[in-house]
């Protein structure tokens, strides 16, 4: 038992310095005293594991060193020709090559539109945590469909023993750099399971790490010919389970419809791509209707024309189950919304105060997603990489919410942090970050357009005028924003000096208080 005893203070001191002194260093300020860096919102650390455990290259740590760790896949041995995926996804063809030497050469990758090799080692990371980066937000990523096409793998293609194996792998990476940093506890690199974990963190300077999950099927919840293949008892012991591995954030559906919602579409040639994954899980197509409000999700192609003709009985055809990949002209917007099980799922991480992620779901889901985030005064609730419609956006700064632009280039990155600011509910403190989706398959921040106003090597970070960096360089290779782009996550960075030169101060001091602003919506969440 703990005894409560009377203040005591000496003779010398005043009770207000004493007073003053417990409050600042009570647990209750504590976990609210403001913190400062930036924060990336959405990247994939372990997604060398995910979808069979063939498709990604390397790691981002190896026990054995940095040669096995940045080591290409055996597919792509020789000079890379039957690397089909990373052909497909950098040059839009199945034929290319490259050379499969990784360190300390790393003559062809890593860079900044290769798909399939890592990008965030962690020395390259470590060199971002340095100049000021404070919070990320590691998605734990799975996709049981990507999986079974792909003809190489060495992992099962379940979604949620994917998941699980790469809970264990980052805790195994916090392990690693804490033998590196001089033992248990010490490493800069930090899992944290709650705000207040996360700010005692980043009181000693440190990298809070937090764990989200990105899954086209949570917890089994596929449809099969619009069956749903979980239940309600089935979500609930998946979300605790997510707790149990300290999961703080999640999405609903991803890429493909499922039981608990219709996906936001992807466009072009990736849309159709994506659509055939659509149909080969779920056995439909993804279904169309015009949309009847602002909001509306990606266009598919090809639309209008045949689509447009043949609408309505199209519309007929997948009232019965049978859908065809021909659409009418835009606004696209999914039929499927947020199901019955969808909304369980949210109520259920609204009980288990965890972060429900909007991006990826049909203008249908969000929007109804919302409907119940602000029936229940909930605040947490993000937007990490620009994949939702930014009808929302006012919506969510309401809540208490947070948003963050995908890694576009520094130009593009600038236009949508101008966009959203004027969004923003002036009511609440406003902080920025972004999502850069570092080995989630898609492309990093280009090389500059032109350098007409190169960045100037040293520089100074400037979220942390303290930290000087110049050019990055692992093994044998250096690298420089202006030529190459964000090739890694250790140029990080170099990209927020370039956004810093062109954009000025305001948008700098937007991205040193993104840590605060997701901390703060995370507290919120907690104690709603």
């Amino acid at each position: 038992m703990r005894i409560s005893r009377p203040l005591r203070r000496a003779a010398s001191v005043p009770l207000t310095l004493v007073l003053l002194t417990s409050f600042l260093t009570s647990p209750a300020h504590a976990a609210t005293r403001e913190v400062r860096g930036y924060i990336d919102a959405h990247t994939h650390l372990m997604s060398y594991e995910a979808f069979g455990g063939s498709l990604m290259c390397g790691k981002p740590f190896d026990p054995r060193g940095i040669r096995e760790a940045l080591r290409d896949c055996p597919d792509h041995a020789g000079n890379g020709a039957f690397a089909i995926w990373e052909n497909f996804t950098r040059h839009g063809t199945p034929f290319g090559n490259h050379d499969p030497a990784g360190w300390p050469m790393f003559e062809d990758w890593p860079a900044w539109d290769s798909r399939t090799h890592q990008q965030a080692h962690h020395t390259w990371l470590e060199r971002s945590w340095r100049a000021g980066q404070r919070v990320l937000v590691n998605h734990l990523v799975a996709n049981r469909q990507l999986c079974e096409i792909y003809p190489l793998r060495r992992n099962t293609c379940d979604e949620m023993e994917t998941i699980r194996l790469q809970a264990k792998r980052m805790r195994e990476m916090e392990a690693f750099i804490d033998v590196r940093s001089g033992g248990p506890g010490k490493g800069w690199f930090r899992l944290v399971r709650n705000s207040t974990e996360a700010r005692d963190v980043i009181r000693q300077g440190k990298l809070a790490v937090v764990l989200g999950v990105e899954a086209s099927e949570p917890f089994g919840c596929r449809t099969i010919a619009g069956a749903p293949q979980c239940t309600r008892e089935d979500i609930d012991r998946g979300l605790d389970e997510m707790k149990r591995l300290g999961v703080s954030s999640m999405y609903l559906c991803h890429k493909f419809d499922n039981a608990l919602c219709g996906a936001r579409f992807d466009g072009g040639t990736t849309g159709a791509f994506v659509n055939t994954g659509n149909f080969l899980g779920t056995g439909r197509f993804w279904q169309v209707e015009k949309c009847t409000g602002r909001a509306h999700d990606h266009t598919i192609t090809p639309a209008g024309g045949l689509g447009d003709s043949l609408e309505d009985v199209l519309r007929l055809l997948g009232q019965a189950g049978v859908t065809l990949p021909l659409y009418p002209s835009p606004p696209h917007c999914n039929v499927h919304g947020l199901s019955d099980l969808g909304e369980h799922m949210v109520r259920g991480l609204m009980a288990r105060n965890m972060i429900v992620e909007v991006d990826h779901m049909s203008a249908k889901a969000a929007d109804r997603t919302l409907d119940m985030l602000e029936a229940a005064q909930y605040p947490g609730v993000i937007s990490s990489h620009s994949w939702t419609d930014e009808t929302y956006l006012p919506r969510i700064y309401r809540l208490g919410g947070m948003v963050t632009g995908y890694g576009h280039s520094a130009d593009q990155f600038i236009a949508e942090w101008k966009r959203n600011k004027a969004l923003r509910d002036p009511a609440r403190p406003f902080g920025y970050g972004y999502g850069l989706d570092a080995n989630g398959m898609g492309a990093l921040p280009p090389p500059r357009a032109n350098n007409t106003s190169p960045l100037r090597y040293p520089f100074e970070s400037p979220v942390d005028p303290t930290v000087i960096l110049d050019r990055q360089q692992t093994g044998l290779r250096t690298w420089d924003l202006n030529t190459d782009g964000v090739a890694n996550y250790g140029l990080v960075p170099d990209w927020l000096a370039d956004i810093h030169n062109r954009a000025g101060q305001e948008i700098t001091d937007d991205l040193a208080k993104g840590a605060e602003t997701y901390l703060t919506m995370w507290h919120q969440a907690e104690t709603t």
